[in-house]
């Protein structure tokens, strides 16, 4: 059955303002245009439509989904089943999550006593779970089962204090990433060095033998992988190469 580009959008539940974006920057093209100028699409426009939509659903880039829907040996059974998965972790720990809330809510209305491990508990695996799901595959691939899942024990078993101290890291590093690029810092300067050395201690809470060869390889993620980008360009733009930068040149200093 072949679709007229307003029809596949109403069947889709899409724009055909949509559909025309994606046709110009090639991530789905109509099988042809009619003699009147119309784009048309086939069943196989259809179920690659589905698959971009099923990648948006979660959340990646239409670049990314560019690169794996067009790569040559895509596979559309294989893609769906990673999808699966994906869409089941993030369900497990929606679920986690919600547990958490509702023994909170008890705990706050008198009844049950939550100690104060149980209540970071499930935001500790909450991290651990959105990590995985979001690069854990990427992560594995490039250092190993065996170092993903130790960072992961190492975030779970972390004490209250230093669950606090690696967030407060965190928070720090942001700021001053923000500061060092809207003042025109220098990486390979001073605030480099400092933010690459805030950026290894960080590290350290989850990767406690964090090597300059591994630092350097998790810095040029920021920038390689668009969702790290999004993440810490989201309030200023050009944080990611800044850290990536400050990384490359101080982490064999350190």
């Amino acid at each position: 059955m072949e679709y007229s580009i307003q029809a596949l959008a109403r069947l889709a539940g899409v724009s055909a303002r949509t559909l025309r974006y994606y046709d110009e920057i090639g991530l789905l093209k109509p099988c042809r245009v009619s003699t009147a100028g119309y784009r048309i699409y086939g069943q196989t426009e259809v179920d690659l439509l589905q698959q971009i939509l099923f990648y948006r659903a979660l959340d990646f880039s239409l670049d990314e989904i560019g690169r794996i829907v067009h790569a040559p040996d895509f596979d559309r059974l294989d893609a769906l089943c990673a999808q699966r998965e994906r869409l089941r972790a993030e369900q497990a720990r929606l679920t986690r999550l919600l547990e958490a809330i509702e023994t909170t809510i008890r705990h706050e209305k008198g009844e049950y006593h939550m100690n104060d491990t149980e209540k970071f508990e499930a935001l500790k695996r909450d991290a651990v779970a959105r990590n995985e799901a979001a690069y854990g595959a990427e992560a594995r691939e490039k250092y190993g089962d065996a170092a993903v899942d130790t960072a992961n024990r190492n975030m779970l078993g972390m004490t209250q204090e230093k669950y606090d101290t690696y967030q407060a890291l965190e928070a720090q590093i942001l700021q001053a990433l923000a500061q060092a690029v809207r003042a025109g810092d220098d990486p390979h300067g001073e605030t480099g060095r400092a933010i690459a050395g805030l950026h290894r201690r960080w590290l350290t809470h989850t990767i406690p033998d964090c090597t300059a060869q591994m630092h350097t390889g998790i810095a040029a993620l920021y920038t390689a992988d668009e969702r790290f980008t999004a993440y810490y360009d989201r309030e200023t733009s050009g944080c990611a190469q800044f850290l990536c930068d400050a990384v490359t040149f101080w982490a064999d200093k350190l």
